[in-house]
């Protein structure tokens, strides 16, 4: 706050059941439940403002059992409305101060122009009309980035379970297995090792090319069964003690095409080339470049991003929207490139990294990675189990 020249802040926090990449900043001040606001001044103690009477329920029964809670009753509110946040801004003398605002900025990639509700703002701004929101989302998140010793461990439990669950699913992909078995087997070892792990992505072929949940998830239609040739495509989300972890994954289910041994040659290469350049005191931009070398030296094509940050989800690398590549893809609107967000984040010991390069020759991809910590030296690999195409155990 005295950086930034701000009285306050305001920390808006996601819906906890947002999934992938939530924008969960209120969680670095409460030790709890996702999905509070807290008002943060900058002479006095945090008070954590409640979406409704289950939260108070929770903190009410947590604090009986004697787990660890960082605000106290005093400081908590039972709403997280405009009307509340204007009464709290005013009884501590806030109305006509600087606040710097979490929810206003950029939230890659998901909310590139911020996270707070217009009918909500609105308000608030409309009544404190001398008050001076800045937002302060880049500069907080980056300061966050750096994590703590305890928060490694915590990431590293995560990734463990990740592991976890992608083992579990390649144990279980064979041919006749329908794809919901292969995501539910995968759940199932998140949650039985203590984690809540969000929705992962999901799709099965022998020459599909797409990416996030599984259609019957949202569609009324059968989970598709899994023949030989096919792989399966996962992005495996892990959740613990409020850290996040990811795992890419490609599983071969019997023999699949050989050009999905080439494309996974290829990705590799972009996955360990990323390794040499995570380094401390080089740049996201760096990385991001290095990766994308091998990509753009071969002759095929690459799908999505190659890399993006982690705790928190801030800095995302670049994307060249390429749809028009998939064959069957005539008559569909073309995606915009986009550049690297924060190129010049400068890498130090303790960020966390997605590692998710995908390269694909025809119809045939293959992404593969997992988590990666700026080390002192070296990088610190959390899941190469997954960093390379693996082959389903009960074909």
């Amino acid at each position: 706050m005295a950086r930034e020249g701000v009285d306050a802040l305001l920390v808006f926090g996601e819906h906890e059941d947002a999934g992938p990449a939530p924008v969960a900043y209120d969680t670095w001040f409460t030790n709890g439940r996702p999905g509070a606001t807290v008002i943060f001044p900058r002479t006095g103690e945090p008070i954590a403002l409640l979406p409704g009477p289950m939260f108070i329920m929770d903190h009410l029964e947590s604090s009986r059992r004697g787990e660890t809670m960082w605000i106290p009753p005093h400081d908590l509110r039972g709403a997280r409305t405009s009307g509340t946040i204007i009464e709290t801004l005013d009884r501590l003398g806030l109305a006509e101060t600087a606040i710097g605002v979490v929810g206003l900025g950029p939230h890659m990639p998901w909310h590139p122009e911020g996270i707070i509700p217009h009918g909500l703002w609105s308000e608030v701004v409309s009544r404190l009309p001398g008050a001076d929101f800045r937002p302060v989302d880049l500069p907080f998140g980056q300061l966050v980035m750096r994590l703590s010793r305890e928060e490694i461990a915590v990431v590293r439990h995560s990734a463990g379970i990740g592991d976890a669950m992608v083992q579990a699913m390649v144990a279980t992909a064979a041919p006749g297995v329908p794809e919901s078995r292969v995501y539910a087997a995968g759940m199932a070892a998140g949650y039985g090792r203590g984690s809540l792990p969000p929705a992962m992505h999901l799709w099965s072929g022998p020459d599909v090319v797409a990416a996030g949940p599984p259609a019957w998830g949202y569609r009324p239609q059968a989970p598709r069964v899994l023949g030989d040739g096919d792989v399966v495509y996962a992005e495996v989300f892990s959740r613990f003690g409020g850290r996040h972890t990811q795992s890419q994954v490609t599983i071969a289910v019997g023999d699949v095409h050989e050009d999905f041994h080439r494309a996974a040659d290829v990705a590799r290469a972009a996955y360990d080339a990323g390794l040499e350049a995570l380094r401390p005191g080089r740049t996201f931009g760096e990385v991001v470049d290095a990766m994308h070398e091998p990509l753009d030296a071969a002759d095929g094509w690459s799908f999505l991003i190659a890399v993006h940050s982690l705790n928190p989800g801030l800095s995302v690398g670049k994307g060249r929207g390429l749809v028009s590549r998939i064959s069957g893809a005539e008559g569909y609107p073309r995606v915009p490139d986009h550049p690297a967000f924060l190129p010049d984040l400068e890498l130090v010991p303790g960020m966390s990294f997605a590692f998710e390069p995908n390269y694909a020759f025809g119809r045939h991809l293959v992404h593969l990675g997992g988590t990666v910590l700026v080390g002192e030296d070296m990088p610190v690999e959390l899941n190469p189990y997954s960093a390379r195409l693996l082959r389903a155990a009960g074909d």
